[in-house]
């Protein structure tokens, strides 16, 4: 910047700057260098004294201002507002949903709406006047895109707008990239308008930009009710046996077994430690215990019924992949009912995606002279990965001569014996990708052996 002036008559500010103008050259730079040079030559009133002779006047200088300009017309805009469709994000809650939306013709701005949650007639309405809008900026009408997160909601949401003839997908919130930041800003604002730029990207064919979560169809939804169901049971009937043994051994009684069909006749001969009958309130209250625990069996056979009946008429209709699992020796109902329908069902292009969807993908932590394993990503189906890991040990005892059973006993082998809990995650990997090209081309595993017709 220029020194401020002193203040002296017979001359003007326009009057003394005499600027001349030096461009250097470019040389393919996008932006151009001007240097303009100021000469004050600091006379008063036509005399030749200068002012450094004067008192409170500085000693004459030249001063050099440099002018960086650019060739750029102007900025680019931080968000496309060359649109074809209204892209529109759904943050859901059980209060409110809160709609996000950027239209063709409305600039960079995104709008917000919230309508309460679950009011899925205020939604489409909401939808009809984006559209309005849009049309009355522009005077063309545009398709709607719209995105949410997977989440409590579940699909039915997904399933409303794709009846409406609207494009819906459903993303996976973890695959969306945020601020690793120690202390980040998070609001359902923030969060619905990095769900539209996450879509947006998204629909210009960005790879890896998110994970995009396919809907399984109402049937395909339905079939899972049963296994889950099961799974839940059960682990209330841990719950209920290990309370009524928790119970007795207060007592110091050791040895009953509430899950034997004698439980009833074996509870009137239990004596405490000192030798005394059973207290008359925690007789009852073990009794009590006991019409929990046989409800809880009642309706564990229930399921497995039904889940039975379901696999033999897939196999008496076709051989379908379900009941093509059951032929293999060790796996049973069960495994061959949370094979297929927590996972196998689906189409998957290659083995990388079995993995992932099971959450035994690896994930390498590589960055210049660091290079190691953080081992699985977990990322995928829990149900399914915890039944993979337990089909790994009992595939060790019921396939002896298979060529994964043999490779998992030359690499633990191979490490002295030890890493066999790694191991072992890394057969269910195999094991996996073998289970799945068996059931959708037919490829038998190597050397497994194939239950007796």
């Amino acid at each position: 910047m220029l020194p401020p002036l002193p203040r002296c008559s017979g001359w003007t500010y326009s009057s003394l700057i005499s600027p001349s103008r030096v461009s250097l050259p470019r040389k393919g730079r996008r932006v151009g260098l001007h240097i303009d040079i100021f000469e004050i030559p600091w006379r008063v009133g036509g005399s030749n004294r200068f002012p450094g002779k004067v008192r409170g006047l500085p000693p004459p200088i030249l001063e050099l201002t440099m002018n960086i300009t650019t060739d750029q017309l102007e900025a680019p805009t931080a968000i496309r507002t060359d649109l074809g469709a209204i892209f529109v994000s759904l943050e859901l809650s059980r209060l409110s949903w809160l709609i996000t939306s950027l239209s063709p013709g409305g600039g960079e701005k995104m709008s917000k709406h919230a309508v309460p949650g679950g009011d899925v007639s205020r939604l489409l309405e909401r939808f009809l006047q984006l559209r309005e809008k849009a049309r009355a900026r522009t005077g063309k009408v545009f398709p709607l895109i719209v995105i949410q997160e997977a989440g409590l909601d579940g699909f039915w949401i997904d399933r409303v707008l794709q009846n409406e003839g609207i494009e819906s997908h459903v993303v996976d919130p973890a695959s969306i990239a945020t601020s690793r930041r120690r202390r980040r800003a998070k609001t359902d604002k923030i969060d619905g308008e990095t769900l539209v730029r996450s879509l947006l990207a998204y629909k210009r064919g960005e790879p890896r930009v998110c994970s995009m979560v396919k809907a399984p169809t109402p049937e395909e939804e339905d079939q899972r009710r049963l296994c889950r169901e099961r799974k839940v049971l059960t682990a209330e009937r841990v719950l209920h046996v290990n309370r009524i043994k928790g119970l007795l051994f207060c007592q110091g009684i050791c040895g009953y077994e509430p899950l034997r069909r004698d439980r009833r006749e074996r509870l009137e001969e239990l004596q405490t430690g000192d030798g005394r009958p059973l207290p008359p309130h925690l007789k009852a209250q073990v009794e009590r215990e006991l019409d929990r625990l046989e409800l809880l069996l009642k309706q564990i056979k229930t399921v497995e019924g039904e889940r039975d009946a379901l696999l033999a008429a897939a196999k008496t209709a076709m051989p379908a992949p379900a009941a093509m699992l059951l032929d293999i020796k060790g796996i049973g109902p069960e495994f061959a009912a949370v094979l297929w329908s927590e996972g196998l069902f689906r189409h998957f292009d290659n083995r990388r995606q079995v993995a992932a969807y099971a959450g035994l993908a690896p994930t390498p932590w590589q960055s210049g002279a660091v290079d190691r394993e953080q081992g699985v990503s977990k990322a995928g189906n829990p149900r399914l990965r915890t039944t993979l890991i337990q089909l790994a040990w009992l595939w060790l005892r019921n396939q002896p001569q298979s060529a994964l059973t043999i490779w998992f006993h030359e690499r633990v082998q191979r490490n002295g014996g030890r890493l066999r809990k790694t191991t072992i995650v890394a057969l269910a990997r195999k094991l996996l990708v073998a289970l799945w090209k068996y059931v959708t081309t037919g490829v038998v595993i190597e050397g497994a052996t194939m239950k007796a017709t």
